[in-house]
């Protein structure tokens, strides 16, 4: 190689680190880009064919390297933002349509950028336009109603009422209880008397209006429940025990509720659950724990059969107030409107509602792929497959989703820098070898004169 070798060597040189310079300013340009990837330069001598011993320095090749360090996570407040902290990349589409009707066609593409929102139709888009992908559910019912690899829809429909059918009871009952009329001085006194009512409420299950002053005295408290039915409509069930025998073996109670609270003398103000409650000398419960109430009605709203179930644990150990200590849950619930949306590290984005219930909205779509460092790099921050990255695999793989956060820039300004110093050096030492190659080949010329 020979003068005009060199001139094309550093031509090469030039033009490499011209590209190089390229990079370092897109870093830099990008370096408060959400989820950006810095792009490094790789350089690659050729030499040419030539007998060993005899080889010389040659031109110089380049090529992108994106750099896949993940960048610091930021903290937005925005409920949907999400950040990646692992491997791993978001599945995202391109909308063909418009956005008030969106269409999604072509392949998947892959990205770090996780500042999402949710546009008119319920999708999530990030600040680059790109729709986020994941398996959507139906709120109501945890129906899936999309593949993991199609943009996720976040339903922004209201939550319809669920009716109650089962009552949760936990709790403790006093070994003596002591209601208005118990007296320590007084056998029994701690027990429902059917002998002070004018119909048995033992034997009937039922408390009369005329009688509900008696009952009042003669049981304690047993809590509250609101119950729904499927429309949506409510009421408290308010709930008292009324111990009704004691023997060597155990005890017995009933639990009633408040069927009427407006009851005359002769209307039926209070019934019975419908089955004995026992307990052991232990105080363990003895009777099944679960109850069925069949036609349970509270003030003129009927909520059908209701399962009552006390497996989650109901005894019967000394209180020194005589009072019961209870826990009561339902499932059922009035209708409820969306009021917000997070987030889990799973990427389960889960909706609340305004009724207190929350539900599972859709499930975010993470990719992973055997060499990230092959993927072509496209507009927004985003990536698609080539054959030498292989194709995706999704799952989290040990990435976590942090909700309310984003994914910076991973350029370090610094670091840009004093590659940018490096590369003009360079770059004016090219153009020094290509000065003298001119005056070396001038002198050649001036000899021929």
């Amino acid at each position: 190689m020979g003068i005009l070798g060199a001139l094309s060597t550093a031509v090469s040189g030039l033009s490499a680190q011209s590209y190089a310079l390229e990079n370092i300013s897109g870093n830099i340009a990008n370096s408060q880009t959400v989820g950006f990837k810095g792009v490094g330069t790789s350089f690659l001598d050729l030499v040419q064919d030539s007998a060993a011993g005899q080889e010389t320095s040659g031109s110089v090749a380049y090529s992108s390297l994106t750099n896949t360090l993940q960048g610091t996570l930021s903290a937005t407040g925005v409920p949907t933002n999400m950040a990646l902290s692992g491997d791993g990349y978001f599945v995202v589409s391109k909308n063909t349509g418009s956005s008030s009707q969106p269409t999604f066609t072509g392949s998947s593409l892959y990205t770090r950028r996780g500042d999402y929102t949710t546009d008119q139709n319920g999708y999530l888009v990030n600040g680059a336009g790109l729709y986020l992908a994941g398996t959507s559910y139906n709120p109501s019912t945890g129906a899936v109603t999309g593949s993991s690899t199609t943009p996720a829809k976040v339903s922004k429909s209201q939550l319809p009422a669920k009716a109650s059918t089962s009552i949760a009871y936990s709790g403790n009952l006093p070994s003596t209880p002591k209601p208005n009329n118990y007296s320590s001085t007084v056998s029994g006194s701690d027990m429902l008397n059917p002998a002070d009512f004018s119909t048995n409420p033992v034997t009937t299950g039922t408390v009369v209006g005329a009688d509900q002053t008696t009952f009042l005295n003669e049981s304690i408290n047993g809590g509250e429940v609101s119950l729904y039915n499927s429309a949506g409509s409510s009421a408290t069930a308010q709930l008292r025990w009324a111990k009704t025998a004691s023997a060597s073996s155990g005890t017995t109670w009933q639990l009633f509720y408040q069927t009427n609270s407006s009851a005359g003398a002769t209307d039926v103000a209070w019934k019975s659950v419908g089955s004995n409650v026992t307990f052991g000398t232990g105080g363990a419960l003895t009777s099944s724990s679960n109850v069925s109430v069949s036609n349970l009605t509270v003030d003129g709203k009927n909520f059908g059969t209701i399962n009552l179930s006390f497996s989650s644990g109901l005894t019967q150990y000394g209180d020194t107030n005589g009072t019961a200590t209870t826990t009561v849950d339902q499932n059922g619930y009035s209708a409820g409107s969306l009021t917000g949306i997070s987030v889990g590290s799973d990427g389960t984005i889960t909706g609340s509602y305004s009724n207190g219930q929350n539900a599972k909205l859709a499930q975010v779509t993470i990719a992973h792929f055997a060499a990230s460092n092959a993927l072509k790099r496209e507009d927004g921050g985003a990536f698609s497959a080539t054959p030498d990255s292989g194709q995706a695999t999704f799952g989290l793989n040990g990435t976590t989703i942090a909700g309310g956060s984003v994914e910076q820039s991973n350029t370090d300004i610094s670091d840009e820098f004093s590659k940018m110093i490096v590369t003009q050096q360079a770059y004016s030492a090219n153009t020094r070898v290509m000065s003298t190659a001119q005056q070396m080949l001038q002198d050649v010329i001036n000899i021929i004169r």
